[in-house]
């Protein structure tokens, strides 16, 4: 059987989970959130004190690593490390720097790279990442890459830190959402970048509905 593949890449802050799991759920896919994989290795990282940009102390910590991924009830991906899950530990804002810099080791990505795989040989799926359609999944049916300015990217990410009651300031998050695209558009490894067989959506000026609506469009002009 020939599963299908929809990959869709981007900046930070640009919603790619969020819609891409919304988009999952109207197609009836399995939904494969990358990030939540690295930001696992990064908090592995942290919590045994190492610098996440040092190969020399982070590729050590792969051997033997028990990282699964799982589905909640409400059909949600769920992290689990050494069978702790830490789908939330994930998300404190910490990790989210050091999930860009262990990202840019290449034993990492390579550690990383035939678990993503597998999963598209056994489902269909939709996978979101910054190198998804350039590098991970290559030929995948439909390629999407999503962004939106990073000041609209700043004001959402500020607002989703407000809701779970974390204090956040505008002007730190934005030059943190700046310094990520800086750091994935030029690490040698799987840079960010749009593939070139991939659609480009914008949405800085779309809500939720709305980008939804748009990714649901190119996905089924192309599967259909």
């Amino acid at each position: 059987m020939n599963h299908k593949s929809v990959a869709i890449d981007g900046p930070a802050g640009a919603g790619k989970s969020t819609l891409a799991r919304r988009l999952a759920e109207k197609l009836g896919y399995l939904y494969v959130d990358t990030g939540a994989i690295y930001r696992t290795v990064a908090l592995t990282a942290l919590r045994a004190g190492a610098d996440p940009a040092d190969p020399a102390r982070v590729v050590p910590l792969l051997e033997g690593l028990d990282i699964r991924m799982g589905y909640g009830e409400d059909g949600v991906q769920r992290m689990y490390l050494g069978g702790e899950d830490v789908s939330q530990a994930i998300r404190e804002h910490r990790v989210s720097g050091a999930a860009s810099r262990v990202s840019a080791i290449p034993e990492v990505r390579s550690f990383l790279l035939e678990y993503q795989r597998r999963l598209t040989r056994e489902h269909d799926v939709v996978m979101d990442g910054r190198d998804i359609g350039t590098v991970v999944l290559p030929n995948a049916d439909v390629k999407i890459f999503l962004t939106a300015a990073p000041e609209a990217r700043a004001r959402r990410r500020l607002l989703e830190l407000e809701q779970r009651g974390e204090a956040a300031d505008f002007e730190n998050i934005l030059r943190d959402i700046k310094e990520r695209d800086y750091q994935d558009e030029h690490r040698p490894v799987a840079p960010l970048k749009q593939a070139e067989d991939a659609a480009l959506l914008d949405t800085t000026a779309l809500n939720l509905d709305q980008s939804l609506e748009a990714l649901l469009s190119l996905v089924k002009e192309k599967v259909e």
